[in-house]
């Protein structure tokens, strides 16, 4: 793989876990913190939305943008090029 191709791929993975990191902080920190008082005012079941987001809702998007990275790099990788015989 040239330089070029090397540093957009580069780019691209790093934009990836930028804006997923984004996303993770926005609903740990701020759903999860900063406005678990209004959201306790909507309930799951029988449980304030704020406290769930906190307990389990921000592991659960965790766990999910983990999976969203690993598509997301397939995507790339076939994209670029990239497979582990090049490595």
């Amino acid at each position: 793989m040239n330089q070029d191709k090397r540093q957009a791929y580069w780019r691209a993975n790093t934009a990836l876990i930028r804006n997923l990191l984004i996303i993770w902080a926005l609903v740990s920190l701020v759903f999860s913190i900063l406005l678990v008082e209004p959201l306790n005012n909507l309930h799951l079941g029988r449980l304030p939305l704020g406290f769930w987001m906190a307990q389990q809702g921000s592991i659960f998007v965790f766990v999910g943008l983990i999976f969203v990275y690993a598509f997301q790099m397939d995507k790339l990788d076939r994209k670029y090029g990239v497979n582990r015989r090049n490595k």
